[in-house]
């Protein structure tokens, strides 16, 4: 009975402090567990990909709540050429050609960037953008981000912006352009 009692009050204060963590960062927690948005691909690119069936592919880019990858993906092989974007971490050089990537150039605020596509500060400054082309007969996984914790201070919900997960990046594109990141400081609005 003692031993159940205290089992019972360290459940209770765990919980209140989890509590109070909350309170004290500011941020409330993360609300939205499901996955939102679609797997299916834009307009643009409809015509460019076809879908196949791939689940360990698929299993190898979807990640589990707050540590980031996708909350839900589905498997296509390009049939042409298409630009895709990788903003990368130039401290790291074999980043470059790291897994996660965007059809759209990155644009806008850093910060808004970083919720979008669930990036934690600890795993990149971006501070280098590449431009590719993937390659006819690629293998991708796009779908919506999964929720990141970054710090007890940090946390990224699930997103409806789609990502690119590309296994071998470096053997699946080609043609790369690589862009610095420049200060740029705008009014708040």
């Amino acid at each position: 009975m003692r031993w159940s009692l205290a089992v019972l009050a360290m459940v209770m204060i765990q919980g209140c402090a989890s509590q109070v963590g909350n309170v004290i960062s500011g941020e409330a927690p993360t609300a939205r567990t499901e996955c939102v948005g679609s797997v299916e691909l834009p307009n643009e690119f409809s015509g460019k990909f076809k879908q196949v069936d791939n689940p360990q592919m698929l299993a190898k880019a979807i990640g589990e709540p707050l540590s980031g990858g996708l909350c839900q993906g589905a498997v296509y092989q390009s049939t042409e050429e298409v630009t895709i974007y990788r903003a990368w971490n130039s401290t790291n050089p074999g980043s470059q050609f790291g897994n996660w990537w965007a059809f759209n150039q990155p644009a806008g605020k850093t910060a808004d960037y970083r919720k979008d596509y669930e990036i934690c500060y600890q795993w990149s400054p971006l501070d280098k953008l590449v431009k590719c082309t993937l390659q006819i007969g690629s293998t991708v996984v796009v779908g919506n981000g999964q929720s990141a914790k970054c710090s007890d201070y940090l946390e990224y919900p699930v997103s409806e912006a789609q990502q690119v997960f590309i296994e071998s990046a470096s053997d699946a594109v080609s043609d790369c352009s690589v862009f610095d990141s420049m200060m740029s400081w705008q009014p708040e609005q």
